[in-house]
């Protein structure tokens, strides 16, 4: 996985992750291009179409984010439509007659006994992107360090930052798109830029998220997730050992959206990761979290996900934070067979 560190002003931050992963971004816009017209036969340019009214919106209130995607684009040779499109491809999605999403498994755990705090996740997506994936540090002024996973060009996604504030998502399939909002991969990005928890979520409360998904919020004193639509917004708070557990499925009541089943095996992922968590002896840690996330009960759609499963989908990496010490570990591939492993502290 291509390791890339920026710095400076938006743009600056731009052109070094857009020149640094120029192939990675063609490739990941020629992934989405193939996405797009076989689950909603729409072509690049129709989609990029859709992109330009986002763009404004974007423009408007966080000038700052398309600042970095026209840095993107300039480094990596593409039309700035090319990144919005790939930043805001959820709600482009969502916006189909076919919607399609991602699949994933994601934990919180305060542990106060010893004031432990950890998060994370499986991602499950195609396996053709995982080539696509690129680990991006972002050293901004005035902001926390972040350190996240990400799908080239996107500059928002999965990860934690110096202020021991980490993000997870969950893909919902629910239709329904408020393009007045912030998108959710520019959201993952607020959080990032985040210096707590409560900075996070009051953030996003006040812009709302534009599609269906759940973010797992946390920092060193525990998470919360927040399941999103574009009309609406349910909270979950630590149960009594201080956790959140999360999978594809709406877990509250979302009055008045047609909420249809999508992966079977959500239910499933959402009990088992909670027993998985509970049976752990002693205190979470780092390793015994990461073992976690090996699980192949239920195989191929377990929580170590293959693309054996009707779904087509497969874990594409696993990462594990601890948000008290700042520390984090990313796992490409299976986490059963992970094809690399790469640590990172603050």
């Amino acid at each position: 996985m291509l390791q890339i560190s920026c710095q400076g002003s938006p743009h600056e931050i731009g052109i070094k992750h857009g020149s640094a992963a120029k192939a990675q971004i063609q490739s990941c816009i020629a992934f989405y291009a193939d996405v797009f017209q076989k689950t909603a036969k729409m072509d690049w340019k129709t989609v990029t179409t859709h992109a330009r009214r986002f763009e404004d919106n974007i423009a408007q209130k966080w000038p700052e984010y398309l600042e970095e995607m026209k840095g993107v684009a300039h480094g990596s040779n593409t039309d700035v439509l090319d990144i919005v499109a790939l930043n805001v491809r959820t709600e482009i999605m969502f916006g189909c007659h076919h919607p399609v999403s991602d699949g994933c498994t994601a934990f919180s755990w305060y542990n106060s006994n010893d004031t432990r705090s950890f998060l994370g996740q499986n991602w499950d997506w195609m396996e053709a992107q995982k080539a696509n994936l690129i680990l991006l540090t972002i050293d901004q002024p005035g902001k926390p360090t972040i350190k996240m996973v990400t799908e080239a060009g996107i500059i928002g996604k999965i990860g934690q930052n110096s202020a021991g504030v980490g993000v997870c998502l969950n893909a919902i399939r629910v239709s329904g798109v408020d393009a007045t909002r912030i998108p959710c991969h520019l959201g993952l990005r607020l959080v990032l830029d985040s210096s707590s928890r409560e900075e996070a979520v009051s953030r996003l409360m006040d812009c709302g998220v534009a599609s269906q998904c759940h973010m797992l919020v946390a920092d060193e004193t525990g998470g919360i997730g927040l399941e999103w639509s574009a009309k609406d917004v349910a909270v979950l708070d630590m149960n009594e050992r201080g956790q959140v557990f999360h999978s594809n499925h709406y877990i509250k009541e979302h009055p008045g959206l047609d909420v249809k089943p999508w992966l079977a095996d959500s239910d499933f992922r959402l009990d088992r990761i909670e027993k998985l968590c509970n049976s752990v002896s002693g205190s979470p840690s780092t390793e015994g979290l990461l073992k976690v996330l090996e699980d192949e009960k239920n195989f191929p759609a377990s929580i170590c996900r293959s693309a054996e499963d009707v779904a087509g989908i497969a874990t594409l990496f696993s990462i594990v934070m601890d948000l008290r010490d700042r520390k984090g570990v990313v796992r490409l591939g299976r986490p059963s067979e992970p094809e690399a492993a790469f640590r990172w502290s603050f």
